[in-house]
């Protein structure tokens, strides 16, 4: 049965990794969902979250071929009870005349921010777990969706273990 999984990579951070990962990927034909990197506090490593969808057979062939990465220092499933999972969404609306006090009566009930405003359009920023977005973005959709980003799934286990 095909599942969700998130992956949490902690590698070297210098140039070609992120194109060594992701061609890992390609060349064994797996489909990455989401994929976030940035570097950490130590500046000599880069954290990815890997979001990817398959059976327990992929996710161990995935973990299998990313650990003969020799920029590869550590990976971790993340297991979704375990995990704090976000994600980040601008949405750019449409918000001409009455519509704007709805939308700004949206953004706090959902705990949005308003970060940009023009005559006949707003940019909202938004945070939270992919329900979340989902029902801001349905919520919205009325009023005009002009564009929508969204950065991917971060994920940072719960607890006192530190990824090493």
């Amino acid at each position: 049965m095909e599942q969700r999984y998130v992956l949490s990579v902690l590698v070297e951070n210098h140039a070609g990794v992120l194109s060594r990962v992701s061609g890992l990927f390609s060349r064994r034909g797996f489909n990455i969902d989401s994929l976030t990197v940035c570097e950490t506090y130590n500046p000599g490593q880069s954290r990815m979250t890997i979001v990817v969808k398959g059976d327990e057979y992929i996710l161990e062939q995935i973990k299998k071929q990313l650990s003969k990465l020799v920029e590869v220092i550590s990976i971790t499933h993340c297991a979704k009870e375990e995990t704090c999972e976000r994600e980040m969404a601008l949405i750019k609306v449409s918000a001409a005349g009455t519509a704007r006090a709805e939308i700004i009566q949206a953004c706090n009930v959902f705990r949005a921010h308003i970060v940009d405003v023009s005559p006949n359009s707003v940019i909202i920023e938004t945070t939270g777990s992919e329900d979340k977005l989902s029902s801001l973005i349905r919520f919205l959709e009325p009023f005009g969706i002009l564009e929508l980003v969204k950065t991917g799934l971060t994920a940072m286990g719960r607890g006192d273990e530190v990824m090493k």
